[in-house]
Order: structure tokens, then C-alpha cells, then sequence
């Protein structure tokens, strides 16, 4: 609970101190709802998508294809971590870019996401049980980034019919 304060606290002083803009705001929204349900459905659910996993995955392959490693599992799974709320937070930025109203936008936005990370992972030579160990598990991948896109439109819209 504490940390929902600080959370919406900060958000608060972004939009009200710092005077970001909808967007950017918007993409973090989006990226830290993403974010909080996978933590809570891999936490409580069978078969829950693993995203940190395919992220680290990844990082991994990047990053011995550039010749180096990250030795400690902490490490990795941190830098994966702050690597998809970053990426995630950009991504779903663009709700305020696209040529229809906001909340159609994170809508389409995520669902594209949910559908690249049920599809993608094997094309990219990722293990795709990650994303795909069970239906379960794609419908819960897909609607994660569903709900992060379906936020990020919603803070959109409430931010952009108050600044104007």
C-alpha cells in the first residue's frame, strides 16, 4: 500500500512540479501497470506468464553477442527489470501520437504488445514457454499488456482533456 502512495505521489509531482507531458506520463502509467500485474500473477498463479524471465533471456543474448556477461542473477534480473519499465514506459507513450482517441490507442497499442510477446519469442530464438506454456498463459500475457495499454490511454485521455 505504501508503495501505491509514493507511486501516485510522484506521478502527482510529475504532472504538477516537473510538467511532463501527458504522453511520457502516460507510458510510465502504462508501464507500471504492466509491470505490478505480472509481479502479482507470477507471485499467485500457475502457469502465469514469465516476462522477467524472457526479458533476462534476452538481455543475456545481447549481451554475450557483444562479448560480456552479468554474473549475478540479482544484476540480471535488475537491469532486465529497469530495462522493461523503460522500454515498456516509451512504448506506451505513443497513446498520444496515434490518430484516434487515446483510450482506442493504449487499447491497440497493448494489444500489439500482448500478441508480439505470445508470437515473437520463438522467431527470436527465446524460449517461448515464457509466454506460451499453457492457453493460460497466452491469454494472461495478452491481457497484461492489454491492461498496461488500456491505462496508459486512460491517463492519456484525462491528462490532455485537463491541459487543453
Amino acid at each position: 500500500m505504501v508503495i501505491i502512495i509514493v507511486i501516485i505521489y510522484s506521478i502527482h509531482n510529475l504532472i504538477t512540479v516537473m510538467k511532463f507531458s501527458p504522453s511520457v506520463i502516460s507510458g510510465l502509467v502504462g508501464s507500471i501497470v504492466l509491470t505490478a500485474l505480472h509481479q502479482v500473477l507470477k507471485a499467485n498463479v500457475k502457469h502465469a506468464p514469465r516476462m522477467d524471465k524472457l526479458g533476462e533471456q534476452a538481455l543475456q543474448k545481447v549481451i554475450s553477442v557483444a562479448g560480456g556477461e552479468v554474473k549475478s542473477e540479482e544484476n540480471l534480473y535488475n537491469i532486465t527489470m529497469a530495462g522493461d519499465l523503460t522500454g515498456n514506459a516509451l512504448y506506451y507513450s505513443l497513446v498520444g501520437s496515434l490518430p484516434v482517441n487515446s483510450v482506442a490507442a493504449g487499447a491497440s497499442l497493448g494489444l500489439a504488445a500482448g500478441l508480439g510477446a505470445v508470437l515473437l519469442p520463438e522467431e527470436l530464438g527465446l524460449n517461448k514457454k515464457y509466454s506460451n506454456a499453457t492457453t493460460k498463459t497466452q491469454l494472461l500475457t495478452i491481457a497484461i499488456y492489454l491492461a498496461g495499454g488500456i491505462a496508459a490511454g486512460l491517463v492519456h485521455e484525462r491528462l490532455a482533456n485537463r491541459n487543453g
